[in-house]
């Protein structure tokens, strides 16, 4: 019987394609019941007519279910993903622009910093809305893959309260494969990596090529390399005083830590505003506002274009393919996922949500133990991981003291603000986002108060240390 393969937030224009693309390029997949949904009616429906369009031309069976209701859409499904971002491009410029005020300059804001743990208080009773439906409608033990971020802070709420099988998935460690084999000279197929960490604070702990270990040559490699010496400055120093490559990109690994980003006049030292994410404030939300009119803009020269083939060769990394396809055939795959801790990093908090190898077949995702992380990079992420728990236990229960501590350890909102500037900022996101934000009602109300007798704290004009004009028409 063909499976169905479940997309919440398909209006998602890159992911939603990318995803179903991957998954016909398997024979045995090719007729997949494809449900996707959203709650925008008219990316729902863009993205239904591209994706039909691929579909037809390339003479599969595939069938699209395109539908507003998300029940509907999981009824029977074997596997689910969530590809949503809560709140849209509005609730992130909020992420960005009230802790600046602050003096927290964030780069990107989806993982860590007052923007990764707001956005995680807006997504985490969404996803476990999710993962009730699936519950009730879906097929038993149903696979959940969450993309969206704060991935950690999601996936461990999923995991803990959600109740179905998940797995949260992010391809930060297959490109930075791609990376140190280029910084080496040597075809990434050649290159054998193991990384682990935490979601974007993973490590690669090991990098082999015909038997020799490369991770001694890594430090050269990337500070002679004609671009990355410029555009990963943050990576090469702590590549240099680690002595492990890092999977994030310099601007948003630069906002995790407390070291690069704290004093404004220096930030500028350690970024590349000629690329993308090199650590620009604000660097994400720009991009994703100069990309916002595409459904205008892109979708009907896209409609127009050839339809690409379904073929290995046009395949992604992207990991959710090779997961239905090895639970599906028993092919095994090996990758990166976002899973339980439960013994497999031994100097990390238990149960926390970490990044680690692990292979796929007929009877699943299974890890192996990697041990100890080196102590400095586990001590970094265990900074991380302990505010990743604060956030997404807030997140559940909507406790504001709970949520306050979260910001108060983030290790960049440490070294900026003090903690009457931290609860400050907090009350005034909460006010800011109160229409994404139902399980703070009661609070809200209460933090209009508070800002309402309070002297301002943050009065910062300032539009971030190396922020780049928006292009698009509608910023």
């Amino acid at each position: 019987m063909a499976i169905k393969v479940a997309m919440i937030g398909a209006g998602s224009i890159g992911f939603t394609r990318t995803l179903m693309r991957d998954i016909l390029t398997v024979p045995e997949l090719q007729d997949t019941l494809f449900a996707f949904t959203d709650i925008n009616r008219r990316n729902l429906d863009i993205v239904t007519q591209l994706a039909k369009r691929d579909i037809t031309e390339n003479k599969v069976p595939a069938r699209i279910l395109s539908t507003t209701n998300r029940k509907k859409a999981l009824e029977g499904a074997d596997y689910v993903f969530s590809l949503v971002r809560v709140g849209g491009l509005d609730a992130f410029k909020l992420d960005i622009d009230i802790p600046l005020k602050y003096g927290v300059d964030q780069c990107v804001g989806d993982t860590l910093a007052p923007g990764g743990i707001m956005y995680a208080q807006r997504t985490i009773p969404v996803l476990l809305d999710f993962c009730r439906d699936i519950r009730e409608v879906s097929k038993p033990n149903a696979l959940f893959m969450n993309y969206s971020n704060p991935m950690a802070m999601n996936t461990w709420a999923c995991m803990k309260y959600g109740g179905v099988n998940s797995v949260g998935l992010c391809h930060g460690v297959e490109g930075n494969h791609a990376i140190i084999a280029e910084a080496l000279g040597i075809p990434w197929r050649e290159l054998d990596v193991t990384a682990a960490g935490i979601n974007h604070q993973t490590w690669f702990i090991r990098v082999m090529h015909e038997g020799r270990d490369m991770l001694p040559k890594l430090l050269e490699a990337f500070r002679r390399h004609p671009v990355y010496s410029k555009s990963e400055k943050v990576r090469i120093d702590m590549l240099e005083r680690f002595g492990y490559f890092s999977t994030e990109t310099n601007g948003h690994l630069s906002e995790y830590v407390p070291w690069y980003r704290k004093r404004p006049k220096e930030i500028r030292q350690w970024i590349d505003l000629s690329i993308w994410p090199g650590g620009e404030t604000g660097g994400y939300l720009r991009s994703c506002l100069e990309t916002r009119d595409w459904f205008e803009t892109e979708a009907p020269k896209w409609l127009k274009e050839p339809v690409r083939a379904f073929s290995p060769e046009s395949r992604s990394r992207e990991h959710g393919s090779h997961i239905i396809e090895a639970m599906e055939t028993g092919r095994i795959y090996r990758g990166h996922f976002n899973v339980r801790n439960q013994g497999i990093i031994t100097n990390l908090s238990q149960g926390c949500i970490v990044e680690v190898p692990g292979y796929v077949d007929g009877f699943g995702i299974n890890t192996p133990v990697i041990g100890e992380l080196p102590l400095a990079c586990a001590a970094t992420c265990e900074a991380s991981v302990r505010v990743q728990e604060m956030g997404m236990e807030a997140a559940v229960s909507g406790n504001i003291t709970l949520l306050k501590q979260a910001v108060l350890h983030d290790p960049l909102t440490a070294a900026v603000c003090n903690p009457p500037e931290i609860w400050q900022m907090v009350d005034e996101m909460l006010v800011a986002q109160a229409q994404w934000l139902p399980q703070y009602r009661r609070e809200i109300s209460a933090a209009k108060k508070r800002l309402a007798s309070e002297r301002p704290l943050g009065t910062s004009k300032s539009k971030g240390a190396a922020r780049l004009n928006v292009k698009s028409s509608r910023a």
